[in-house]
């Protein structure tokens, strides 16, 4: 309680100034970041929230997410405590034994030191660190040493979703392709050697040399070199087919976030580095996928293009193209297409 109140008076510090520093602005934009991104990618992707673990899994995102921030905060604001200014040994014969602080004016209490920065002999001095704007010693030590060891935890958590997540992509297009299709086949991942175990060695080694020479890799039973290959050439034989083309009816810069195409498009732009293509009316764009208020395609180009260009695609609001009347037509063929395999 002693803890929550000091963080509501913001005892012993510079308030919010602290915030307005690089160190700040870096550290909370990393944990923004990594945070952000594993939610997004454990609620779309990974472990769905309908079932035991994908819950156990969020929560415990949020809860690293959580005490990495009240930590580092509580470092930041409660601060590190500082010796009264004009403070002296209540036995004056103990001033012998004390150094005495010049800019402070005030002896200097055991173990602490006088700090540069904060202009301010510290108690229990540890260091002065630029990531909390802050020093660290006896106030803040212990939410220091907890934020410094729950960031690495929330990370290793946040980079195994990370690879869960693109370990899986693969398989999940293909058992779409599949199920879309109603076929026999059963897709196997080829490099899934079987166990974690065999999987973990195929990246870390003791001598920190991979195994292999990135050309050919050992595969699971029943699958040859180019197994991934043949799925990812029929996954793109399938994009093709049920891509649709639309045309283009309004204008777009190729801005990240448009505000003249409204609110909802502005704030559900997609986190991703993939480019966004700017759109001239009258165009036409295949789009292979998409977004409630974006899609992603190619843009149909035409032989008085710029040269040497083969293709250009990426995101684009959906407000600014319609649906070609014949691909109508196209989606009905493809349903009794399905339907005949």
């Amino acid at each position: 309680m002693g803890t929550f109140c000091s963080v509501i008076k913001f005892e012993n510090l510079q308030e919010l100034k602290r915030l307005c520093h690089w160190g700040p602005i870096i550290a909370l934009g990393v944990i923004a970041i990594c945070s952000t991104m594993a939610m997004i990618d454990s609620v779309l992707w990974y472990w769905p929230l309908h079932t035991t673990g994908g819950s156990v899994n969020f929560i415990m995102l949020i809860n690293w997410t959580v005490m990495i921030l009240y930590n580092y905060f509580n470092a930041m604001f409660i601060g590190p405590g500082f010796v009264p200014l004009g403070w002296k040994p209540e036995n004056s014969q103990d001033s012998m034994y004390l150094q005495y602080c010049q800019v402070c004016q005030a002896y200097k209490a055991p173990r602490s030191h006088h700090c540069r920065k904060c202009n301010r002999c510290v108690l229990k001095m540890d260091h002065h660190c630029p990531w909390i704007n802050n020093c660290c010693g006896y106030q803040n030590h212990a939410s220091f040493t907890l934020f410094l060891l729950l960031a690495p935890l929330g990370c290793i958590h946040a980079a195994f979703i990370f690879v869960m997540t693109m370990y899986t992509q693969l398989y999940n297009r293909a058992k779409d392709r599949i199920q879309y299709y109603q076929l026999d086949e059963v897709f196997v991942f080829p490099y899934d050697m079987g166990s974690r175990w065999k999987n973990f060695k195929q990246v870390f080694t003791w001598s920190g040399v991979p195994e292999g020479d990135g050309l050919e890799w050992p595969v699971r039973e029943g699958c040859h070199q180019y197994s991934l290959t043949i799925e990812q050439l029929k996954q793109k034989a399938d994009k093709r087919v049920r891509s649709v083309r639309y045309k283009v009816i309004e204008d777009y810069s190729g801005a990240c976030c448009p505000l003249n195409k409204g609110i909802k498009t502005f704030f559900t732009s997609p986190c991703t580095e993939e480019p966004r293509i700017p759109l001239q009316k009258g165009e036409f764009i295949l789009a292979t996928r998409g977004l409630r208020y974006w899609l992603y395609g190619d843009k149909i180009l035409d032989d008085s293009f710029i040269e040497g260009v083969s293709r250009i695609r990426g995101w684009f609001p959906r407000n600014c193209v319609e649906k070609c009347p014949c691909d109508a037509e196209t989606e009905q063929a493809l349903e009794g297409e399905k339907k005949n395999r």
